[in-house]
């Protein structure tokens, strides 16, 4: 699939088993990821890994986070299985740092395409994710359980894996009229 066409037919998929991209698959994903836009050359970005077990951890840190903001018990338990949904998750937040030409929010846009380009990576390699975020990339317990320093932003998570047979027969993609979202000044 040619560049083009991996952009104009990116989607998501959350419907995921395995295997997960590993060996030079994945440091293709990661490397991907690392390529994304850096003004001054910051590499703001940290990417951590959950397979096996750990997906398990990460699924008791966010039942942790849960139970902490007073959520019911069936919120706690989905929380907790959240990330067994995929054979691999890869948390993504920026590693900020204070520079008088590239703001906060450059930053994690940075970590953001670092994310997205991960996913397109992939994508292109034959496998597939979701990208994930809600109330959990804002959470304190997750960002300090995460070991993150109190300057980092998750971004997302990104839920990777092989898709599953039915989520391969790809729904039609919406089609957005261009000139709905453009306008010449």
């Amino acid at each position: 699939m040619d560049a083009l066409s991996l952009l104009l037919n990116r989607h998501s998929c959350g419907r995921l088993t395995t295997p997960a991209p590993s060996g030079e698959v994945l440091d293709n994903i990661l490397k991907a990821g690392l390529r994304a836009p850096d003004h001054g050359t910051l590499t703001p970005w940290q990417f951590i890994l959950f397979e096996g077990e750990g997906r398990e951890r990460l699924g008791a840190l966010l039942a942790d986070a849960a139970r902490a903001r007073g959520e019911d018990d069936e919120s706690i338990k989905k929380c907790s299985e959240a990330p067994l949904r995929a054979p691999l998750v890869v948390a993504v937040a920026t590693r900020y740092q204070a520079h008088p030409k590239v703001p906060r929010l450059e930053q994690e846009l940075s970590a953001g395409c670092a994310l997205m380009a991960m996913q397109m990576a992939a994508q292109a390699q034959g496998f597939n994710g979701i990208w994930r975020s809600g109330w959990f990339i804002f959470d304190e317990v997750i960002s300090q359980g995460l070991g993150l320093a109190p300057d980092d932003q998750l971004v997302g998570f990104l839920y990777l894996g092989t898709p599953m047979l039915e989520a391969r027969k790809l729904r039609k993609l919406r089609e957005l009229p261009v000139a709905d979202f453009v306008r010449r000044f």
